[in-house]
């Protein structure tokens, strides 16, 4: 379900060019999660390690992460005990 969460998100991601010729890239969903590079590929990467940083932080901190394309990675109250 982590896999499909990572690939759901990152496939709403958007990129732009910037004037300075580098690569930003966000997940408007997932507040917070961006990347900057040279190269879209590197921006891609960046951005995927830094969805699955901001994911374990937001687990481990006991946060509600957004529900992505009907995905909900939340733990219940069950799974929790």
């Amino acid at each position: 379900m982590l896999t499909r969460y990572i690939q759901a998100a990152i496939h709403e991601a958007t990129y732009e060019l910037l004037d300075d010729g580098t690569f930003y890239g966000e997940i408007p969903a997932c507040k917070g999660v961006w990347s900057n590079a040279n190269s879209l590929e590197d921006c891609r990467e960046e951005l995927q390690d830094s969805l699955e940083e901001w994911i374990i932080l937001g687990l481990r901190l006991g946060h509600t992460l957004p529900v992505v394309n009907d995905i909900d990675v939340n733990l219940t109250t069950a799974e929790v005990a």
